[in-house]
């Protein structure tokens, strides 16, 4: 049976991340509620204002059966915001800013700069075949350090930021800084699917 994924609908990419889904063969639902929550198999949290987001999941009532649910292993894939909101710690954040956490990462918020430092790059992504990944960074946060049992997926490979972790996995958690859901390249989508579906 083919897993449903859900995408966190509180604000961001949200009907982008569904579209790509939904393009990999996967059944979606926008999850909103706890009882939306509770019906998935996976989760992805789309691109945004992780500080808005984080706030809405309070307000939703979200924020703790989130953290539990990551805990329980919830297979979850955070896009930029996304990254940020699953990241243990974060960096230059609001005070006190809450995250869902579950891996064990130090991410930095806006790291590549502001709203005019947007770039595209190409990547190549352990675990994806093919050719490079075009990657679209848009006030991207990358990731300072990493525990010891996370997997780095991708690196910045030219320019300043060169050597800067922009991908990893560590059990059922996976992130990016970059936004995936912008192009038509759905291979970083069916890695999560495969994750999803606990095959390798």
């Amino acid at each position: 049976m083919s897993p449903v994924i859900g995408v966190l609908a509180l604000q961001g990419d949200v009907a982008e991340h569904v579209h790509a889904l939904r393009a990999v063969g996967v059944s979606t639902k926008e999850v909103r509620t706890v009882d939306e929550l509770q019906s998935v198999d996976g989760l992805v949290l789309p691109g945004g204002e992780s500080t808005t987001i984080a706030r809405l999941a309070g307000i939703f009532e979200l924020l703790e059966p989130l953290r539990a649910a990551i805990k329980d292993g919830l297979p979850c894939f955070g896009s930029c915001a996304g990254m940020i909101l699953l990241a243990d710690r974060v960096l230059d954040g609001e005070v006190d800013q809450p995250t869902f956490g579950g891996m064990d990462i130090t991410v930095r918020r806006n790291a590549f700069g502001r709203q005019v430092d947007s770039f595209e790059t190409e990547l190549e992504i352990s675990g994806i075949a093919g050719p490079p990944m075009h990657a679209v960074f848009i006030r991207a946060p990358w990731i300072e350090e990493i525990g010891p049992e996370v997997e780095v997926l991708a690196r910045v490979t030219e320019g300043p930021a060169e050597g800067r972790i922009v991908a990893a996995s560590q059990g059922n958690v996976m992130v990016c800084s970059f936004h995936p859901e912008l192009t038509s390249d759905t291979r970083l989508h069916e890695l999560f699917v495969q994750k999803v579906k606990g095959t390798p």
